[in-house]
C-alpha cells in the first residue's frame, strides 16, 4: 500500500520554523515526508535530519526526498533517541525541530497495523514494529484496574471502569484477538442511548491503548527539554498535536521553559536561579483553515504550538 499522509498545518509550520536557508532542521516525525520536503526546499547549503520509527514511514521518505539526498539524512528511531542520534552524525545544535505527533493516515489506513477501529485486524498498534508487545498483551494481559486506569486517563472516557470490567470478563473464554472483536466488548459497556449520540464508542479506548503501548505522552513528556537545549538562539521548536492530553504537555512545558521561576510571587527578587530558556511564539495554538479542513477532515483536531530558544541557559 502506498503511503499516504497529507500534511497538517504545512504553510503554518513553514511559517513558523523561519528557515535559515544554511540552517540545520530535524524533523522528528518524518512520516510520509512532506513537511520534510518543504523544509528542504527552502534548503541551498542547510541540513534536514529526518526520523521515524516506523519502517513504511522511512521508506516513504527516502523515496520521496530522493531529489534532495545531498541535504537530508534518514534514520529509524524514535524522536526519543534525537540528542544520540544527531551526536552520532556530529551535529551538536540545530536551528528547527519539528514533531508532527500521532497517528498517520496511512498506519490508521493499512488495516493489518490493527490501529482503526473501522477496520477487522489484529490488535497490533505498534508505531515500531521491531516492538514484541503489542495491542493484544496489554488487552489480554493488564489487570482490570490498569485497563481502568489508562482508559480513563489516555482515553478520557467516562465509562472507563464498565469498559475495562467488559474486558477482563470477555477474555475469561478466550483471548482477545481482533479490533472488531474488542468493538463489540466497549459496545456492550456503553449504554445504547450514549452509543446514539456520542461517535464511535471504540474510539477513546484504541486511543488510550495506543498511548500506553507507544509510550507516547511519556516519551514526549522526557524529551521536550532535551530538544529545547539542542536548539540553537533563535531556533525553534514546533509540535503538533491531535489530542489534549499532548497539547497540555506541550502547552504547559513551553510556560515553564519561558518563566521557570519558582520564588514565590511577593519575592522582590528571584532567588531560584532559573533562567528563561526561550519565549513563545504562539500565545495561542495555530489550528487549521476552514479551506484546510475541507480537503483533509483528519486535520480538524491538529494544533501547532512553538517555542523559541533565546539563550543558551
Amino acid at each position: 500500500m502506498a503511503f499516504e499522509h497529507r500534511s497538517v498545518l504545512l504553510d503554518e509550520v513553514i511559517e513558523n520554523m523561519n528557515i535559515n536557508p544554511a540552517g540545520t532542521y530535524v524533523d522528528g516525525t518524518i512520516g510520509g515526508g512532506g513537511h520534510a520536503l518543504a523544509i528542504v526546499e527552502r534548503l541551498t547549503t542547510g541540513r534536514l535530519i529526518g526520523l521515524d520509527q516506523d519502517e513504511a514511514a522511512i521508506q516513504a521518505a527516502e523515496l520521496r526526498l530522493a531529489p534532495y539526498k545531498d541535504k537530508v539524512t534518514i534514520i529509524r528511531s524514535n524522536y526519543s533517541e534525537i540528542k544520540t542520534v544527531l551526536s552520532s552524525i556530529q551535529i551538536d545544535k540545530v536551528n528547527g525541530i519539528l514533531l508532527d505527533l500521532g497517528v498517520s493516515s496511512h498506519q490508521f489506513d493499512t488495516p493489518e497495523r490493527g490501529f482503526s477501529y473501522r477496520e477487522d485486524a489484529p490488535l497490533d498498534m505498534r508505531m515500531d514494529t521491531r516492538n514484541d508487545k503489542t495491542a493484544r498483551d496489554i488487552v489480554n494481559e493488564y489487570s482490570e484496574m490498569e485497563l481502568y486506569r489508562i482508559i480513563r486517563d489516555y482515553g478520557e472516557d467516562r465509562f472507563a471502569k464498565n469498559i475495562a470490567k467488559h474486558i477482563v470478563q470477555a477474555r475469561e473464554d478466550k483471548p482477545i484477538e481482533t479490533t472488531f472483536e474488542l468493538n463489540e466488548i466497549i459496545k456492550a459497556a456503553i449504554p445504547a442511548k450514549v452509543r446514539a449520540t456520542s461517535g464511535h464508542p471504540s474510539k477513546r479506548t484504541f486511543q488510550a491503548i495506543r498511548i500506553e503501548l507507544n509510550r507516547e505522552l511519556d516519551v514526549l513528556s522526557k524529551t521536550l527539554d532535551e530538544m529545547v537545549n539542542l536548539l540553537l538562539p533563535g531556533g525553534r521548536l514546533l509540535i503538533i498535536t491531535f489530542h489534549s492530553l499532548e497539547d497540555r504537555i506541550v502547552k504547559d512545558f513551553f510556560r515553564t521553559s519561558e518563566n521557570p521561576c519558582t520564588c514565590p510571587a511577593d519575592f522582590p527578587i528571584c532567588v531560584c536561579g532559573r533562567k528563561p530558556k526561550g519565549r513563545i511564539i504562539t500565545r495561542k495554538p495555530i489550528i487549521p483553515s476552514t479551506m484546510e479542513l475541507e480537503v483533509n477532515k483528519r486535520a480538524k483536531s491538529a494544533k501547532l504550538r512553538v517555542f523559541e530558544r533565546t539563550s543558551e541557559n
